[in-house]
C-alpha cells in the first residue's frame, strides 16, 4: 500500500451529471419460488449422505434435497 496522503481542497469539482439508477433491486436478483413446508421421513443413510455432501459444498442439506426433488419433478413433467 502507498503511504501517500491524498489532500482534498475546497473549490469547483467540475460538471456533475446524475446517472439514472439502472441496477435491479436486490429482490430482482434472487428469484424466489413459493415453498411449502412438509414433513418427510428419510432413512438415516440417506440423510447422512446429504448432510455429508452438503457440508463439503458448504450449502444447507435441505437445499440439496429440495433441488433433487425439483429436478425429478421437472424431468417427469417433460415425459
Amino acid at each position: 500500500m502507498s503511504n501517500r496522503t491524498v489532500k482534498y481542497t475546497a473549490g469547483e469539482i467540475g460538471r456533475v451529471r446524475v446517472i439514472e439508477d439502472f441496477l435491479p433491486s436486490p429482490d430482482a436478483l434472487v428469484p424466489r419460488e413459493d415453498h411449502v413446508k412438509v414433513t418427510l421421513s428419510l432413512s438415516k443413510r440417506s440423510l447422512d449422505y446429504f448432510k455429508r455432501e452438503a457440508k463439503k459444498r458448504r450449502v444447507p442439506y435441505q437445499r440439496m434435497i429440495r433441488s433433487l426433488v425439483d429436478m425429478y419433478a421437472e424431468k417427469q413433467e417433460g415425459k
